[in-house]
């Protein structure tokens, strides 16, 4: 049974899975889109979206606990500054993962995974 097992296993160990989600993450906030399989896509949104919703009370509580996910204080800084502003009006649904295609050498479909232009 599946009883709270949330998120998706990746087919790797927990550390190799936390790790790649947090540099996943990191090349999101830095680069605003990032091209991957769609699962990982998948995943890493989840942990986005909640990211960019506690960044969006610049509060010394809301940086430490963006820290905890995210231990990279130049991309918590980004986030923070830069990112999280633009989506002060919106209730959610801050990325986008669009399919663009199979991946050469072994077919896996890939997404791409990027912060939504707000309009102003």
């Amino acid at each position: 049974m599946k009883h709270r097992k949330k998120g998706r296993g990746l087919g790797l160990p927990t550390d190799r899975r936390r790790s790649l989600v947090r540099n996943l993450m990191r090349s999101l906030i830095l680069h605003e889109s990032i091209t991957t399989t769609e699962a990982r896509a998948k995943e890493v949104q989840r942990h986005v979206e909640s990211l960019v919703t506690v960044a969006r009370k610049d509060t010394l509580h809301s940086r430490r606990m963006a820290l905890s996910t995210l231990p990279d204080q130049g991309a918590v800084n980004v986030l923070i500054h830069d990112i999280a502003p633009r989506y002060i009006d919106r209730a959610g649904g801050y990325t986008r993962v669009t399919r663009v295609g199979l991946r050469k050498g072994d077919g896996a479909s890939l997404a791409r995974l990027e912060f939504i232009a707000v309009a102003e």
